[in-house]
C-alpha cells in the first residue's frame, strides 16, 4: 500500500510513509541492510536497481521517503550530516553566483558560507530576511538562491516563507529553507512555495540526541536529480544504521513536538515574568514581533526559547552552570533539556562585532526545552536564576 500526503495524517505518514512490511520475512520494521554492495542478477542488471551503498541502499530509501512524505514533498535525500545537506545544495550554484543568506543563522552555517564557499567564488550577502524590503535590496543580477532559517538561530526571527516565495521566483533564484528548529510538523516550507527544504536530522527528526543526520527535501524533479547525482557522486551519506535511527525517531515525531511545544510555551510564559530575565523571545508569546505572522504559517511554536538575563556575561556564565536537569551543551531537539550560550558556543564562529550587530549579546542565554515534566524544568531554572539561593531542587 502506498502512503502519500494529502491521503493519510501526519502521525500515520511517520509510521507508515516508505515503510512497508519487508517483503521476504514480513517484518514491520525496516530492517539495518548494513551492506556495502549486493549481487547483481546479471552484468549492468542490479537487484531492484540496488548496486553499491553510496549511491543507494533499502534502508536509506525508506527514511528518503519518509521524510519526504512528512514534508509534503515528493522527493528525499539523506545527509552524513545537516552540514552535509547544506554543502549538497550548493551544487546549485557555479562560481559567480550570490546567495542571499539570513543574517541571523547557526554559526556553522555563517561559517561555511564565509569560510567555505566564499574561496569558491559563491558570495553570501547576509540580511534580515523578517525585512522583505532589506531582503528585495539584497538582490542583483548574480543572486541565484535565498537560505532563510525561520524560525532563526537563536534569535528565533520569523521570515514571512510565502511573500520571499515569490520574491526569490521573480529573480529566478531558489528558495531554500532551513525547517530544523519547527520540524514538519509545525511547518512545511514546501506548501509556502519554498523549493528545497534542509533539515538537520540530528535534531528533532532523530530526537533523541544519537545520531548525526541531514535531508533535503523537494517537489521539483530537475533539483532532486541534480542532489540525487551529488549525494552520490561527492559521497557525504549517512551509514544504514543511523538511517534506521532516525527513522525510528521520525514515528515519534509528533508526539515528541506536541510535549516540546507545551513545556516551551510554559517556560516561556514563566521566564516572561522573572525578575532575572529581561527579555524572553519565543514565537508563542504575543511579544513576539512576528507572532501573528508565526500563527499564519506555523501550526505551532516548537520547543526553542532564548531569554536575556540581567547581568551580561556574569550573569548568564551563573545560570548556565547551575542548571542540573538542562544539561549544558550545544545541539537541541533530543527529549533531554539543553541550555547554551551561544556567543561562547554555537555561534562563536560568528565575530563578535557581527553578534552584537544583529543582536546576540552575551546575556542571551538559548534553551531546547524537552519532554521532562514542567514542573521539573521550572523548579531547575528557578534555582540556575537565584544564583545559588536554594530552593530545594538541587
Amino acid at each position: 500500500m502506498s502512503f502519500k500526503p494529502g491521503e493519510f495524517s501526519f502521525e500515520t505518514l511517520a509510521i507508515h510513509a516508505g515503510q512497508e512490511p519487508e517483503t521476504t520475512t514480513g517484518a514491520v520494521v525496516v530492517p539495518i541492510f548494513q551492506t556495502s554492495t549486493y549481487a547483481q542478477e546479471s552484468l549492468g542488471n542490479p537487484r531492484q536497481g540496488y548496486d553499491y551503498s553510496r549511491a543507494d541502499n533499502p534502508t536509506r530509501k525508506a527514511y528518503e521517503d519518509c521524510i519526504a512524505a512528512l514534508e509534503n514533498g515528493r522527493y528525499g535525500t539523506a545527509y552524513s550530516s545537516g552540514m552535509g545537506a547544506i554543502n549538497n545544495c550548493m551544487y546549485l550554484l557555479k562560481s559567480g553566483d550570490e546567495v542571499i543568506v539570513g543574517d541571523d543563522v547557526y554559526g556553522g552555517t555563517y561559517r561555511f558560507f564565509t569560510k567555505v564557499m566564499d574561496g569558491f567564488g559563491i558570495t553570501a550577502r547576509f540580511v534580515d530576511t523578517s525585512d522583505l524590503q532589506a531582503v528585495e535590496q539584497a538582490f542583483t543580477p548574480q543572486t541565484r538562491m535565498i537560505w532563510v532559517e525561520t524560525p532563526t538561530n537563536p534569535l528565533l526571527k520569523i521570515a514571512d516563507l510565502k511573500a520571499l516565495s515569490g520574491l526569490a521566483k521573480s529573480h529566478r533564484a531558489y528558495m531554500v529553507v532551513d525547517n530544523t528548529f519547527m520540524s514538519p510538523y509545525f511547518q512545511k516550507p514546501l506548501d509556502l512555495g519554498a523549493d528545497i527544504v534542509v533539515h538537520s536530522a540530528t535534531k528533532y527528526l532523530g530526537g533523541h540526541s544519537d545520531v548525526i543526520g541531514g535531508a533535503l527535501v523537494t517537489n521539483d524533479a530537475e533539483i532532486h536529480e541534480r542532489m540525487k547525482f551529488c549525494q552520490k557522486s561527492v559521497g557525504a551519506v549517512p551509514g544504514p544504521f543511523d538511517c534506521w535511527l532516525t527513522l525510528r525517531g521520525l514515528k515519534t515525531l509528533a508526539i515528541r513536538m506536541r510535549e516540546h511545544q507545551s513545556n516551551a510555551t510554559k517556560i516561556a510564559q514563566w521566564l516572561s515574568e522573572h525578575p532575572e530575565v529581561e527579555r524572553v523571545i519565543y514565537p508563542g508569546l504575543p511579544s513576539h514581533p512576528q507572532h501573528e505572522l508565526a500563527k499564519r504559517q506555523m501550526s505551532g511554536f516548537g520547543g526553542m526559547v532564548s531569554f536575556v538575563v540581567r547581568g551580561g556575561l556574569e550573569k548568564a556564565k551563573k545560570v548556565l552552570e547551575g542548571t542540573k536537569i538542562f544539561l549544558l551543551a550545544e545541539s537541541l531537539g533530543g527529549v533531554e533539556s539543553l541550555i547554551e550560550h551561544p556567543a561562547i558556543m554555537t555561534h562563536a564562529s560568528i565575530p563578535p562585532e557581527r553578534r552584537r550587530e544583529i543582536g546576540i549579546s552575551d546575556g542571551l542565554i538559548r534553551l531546547s526545552v524537552g519532554i521532562e515534566a514542567y514542573e521539573d524544568l521550572q523548579r531547575d531554572l528557578e534555582c540556575a536564576l537565584n544564583s545559588g539561593v536554594p530552593c530545594g531542587c538541587h
